[in-house]
C-alpha cells in the first residue's frame, strides 16, 4: 500500500475565498428562512477522493433540488412573511372577549405583497389541519408560540409570539411541500 500524498496548497485559491465568492454570486435572501432550506458551503475533501482508490464503493452523494427550474422549486411562490403589527380587538364587555389580530404580509416571486390578517386562533388551525394532511411532516414544522391566560395582552408577550408566529408561517411558506397545498391556500386567501 502506497503512503497517500498531499499535493500543496496553492495560497491563491483559497477555498474560503472561492467560498465567498460563491456567496457572493447567489441572491440575498429573506433573513428568516427555515433550517432545510439555508445552503451548507462546503469544500471539496482531497481525503473523500483518496479513499475511493481502494476498492470501496463510490461514497453517497447529496444534492440541493431548490436550484432554479427543479420540481420542488415550483411549488414555491413566496419570498418570506413578515407579521408588521397587531391590533387588540375588544370584547362587548371590557376585559372579556378580547382578542388579537395580526397584520401579516406575505412577499410573493411574481408579484406585490398580499396583505392578511389573522388571530392566533386561525394558526393553530392551519397547524392541525396541516398536521393531519401532512403527519408524515410534522418534524418540519417548527414548535408553535404557547398560549397564555395571563400575559396574552403584554407587550412583551405578544412580540414573542409575533416572532413565532413569522417564524411559523416563513416554515411553511418556504417548505415546497406545504407551499401548494390547499390547506395553506385556504388559510391565506379566505
Amino acid at each position: 500500500m502506497e503512503p497517500a500524498s498531499f499535493e500543496p496548497v496553492n495560497p491563491s485559491s483559497s477555498p474560503v475565498r472561492d467560498g465567498a465568492k460563491a456567496a457572493a454570486a447567489r441572491p440575498e435572501r429573506s433573513s428568516v428562512v427555515p433550517p432545510y432550506w439555508q445552503r451548507h458551503e462546503r469544500n471539496t475533501s482531497r481525503m473523500s477522493s483518496y479513499s475511493t482508490d481502494n476498492g470501496r464503493p463510490a461514497p453517497i452523494g447529496l444534492e440541493d433540488h431548490t436550484d432554479e427550474g427543479s420540481e420542488q422549486c415550483k411549488a414555491l411562490w413566496a419570498k418570506g412573511v413578515t407579521i408588521d403589527d397587531h391590533v387588540v380587538v375588544s370584547g362587548t364587555a371590557p376585559g372579556l372577549g378580547a382578542y388579537v389580530v395580526w397584520n401579516c404580509t406575505v412577499e410573493t416571486l411574481d408579484g406585490g405583497p398580499i396583505k392578511i390578517r389573522k388571530r392566533y386562533s386561525e394558526f393553530e388551525d392551519l397547524r392541525a389541519k396541516l398536521v393531519q394532511t401532512f403527519p408524515h411532516a410534522v418534524g418540519s414544522m417548527p414548535q408553535f408560540p404557547p398560549k397564555s391566560v395571563i400575559s396574552r395582552f403584554r407587550p412583551r408577550f405578544l412580540e414573542k409570539r409575533k416572532q413565532g408566529l413569522a417564524f411559523f408561517l416563513n416554515c411553511i411558506l418556504l417548505n415546497p411541500e406545504f407551499a401548494g397545498s390547499p390547506v395553506l391556500k385556504d388559510f391565506l386567501f379566505s
